[in-house]
């Protein structure tokens, strides 16, 4: 008998690919489809030799969290300002908080677990701290 929506996943052998910014790669866990779209949950490390950008923007999600697993990252968040987190920061981003990455550093690295799977983002004005 198999329990419907199990999943392991192991870094050995594991691949990354481009996704929603072109300056990261994404290391699928499986979760998607275990969960029929639910929830998501990947690893997300910098791309080597991509030049980075971020507009202002906003994710139409559930519930997004962001723990560093490698490396910093910087923020600016609407009502929050300049967020820095470091390898062991964990950020929980509301549903529809606006941001925009300010930097990060060549060997981020960063689980990400956020609802729905398959997400819409919009690119809306500058951030007012």
């Amino acid at each position: 008998m198999t329990t419907q929506g199990f999943v392991a996943s192991h870094a050995e052998g594991a691949t990354f690919e481009r996704g929603l910014r072109s300056f990261y790669e994404y290391r699928d866990l499986g979760i998607k489809n275990a969960t029929s779209g639910r929830v998501d949950a990947h690893i997300i490390r910098a791309a080597a030799g991509k030049e980075f950008s971020s507009q202002p923007h906003r994710h139409k999600t559930e519930f997004q969290l962001v723990y560093v697993l490698k490396g910093w990252i910087e923020f600016e968040y609407e009502g929050q300002g300049v967020v820095r987190l470091e390898a062991g920061s964990c950020v929980h981003q509301p549903p529809n908080i606006r941001h925009r990455e300010l930097g990060h550093s060549p060997d981020i690295e960063m689980l990400e677990v956020v609802l729905p799977a398959g997400f819409p983002t919009e690119e809306v004005p500058s951030v007012q701290g």
